[in-house]
């Protein structure tokens, strides 16, 4: 039974962060997009909070792929301050 409830939870967390995910790359996308237009943009601010509940791999993956944000200091040390904690975190919690 114990057993059974764990494999659920995490499943609920993998799915979990795979949509997170997802929406951090449309988020970035729609960024670009804009940014290409000259529209009114999504906040650095939205971005970042994204990738901290766990959209940091697709926010990550599409700094490197798509060379977006990638002069924003806030991304470049904010991304990896982000993960150091949520690495902290997942140690304190087990």
């Amino acid at each position: 039974m114990m057993n059974t409830m764990l494999g659920n939870i995490n499943r609920i967390i993998l799915i979990y962060l795979l949509f997170i995910n997802l929406v951090a790359l449309c988020l970035m996308w729609l960024d670009k997009r804009k940014a290409r237009l000259k529209q009114y943009r999504i906040s650095e601010n939205t971005l970042l909070s994204i990738a901290f509940i766990g959209g940091i791999v697709g926010i990550g993956l599409w700094m490197l792929l798509f060379r977006h944000k990638i002069r924003k200091i806030k991304f470049v040390l904010g991304l990896p301050l982000i993960f150091i904690i949520q690495i902290v975190m997942m140690y304190k919690l087990k």
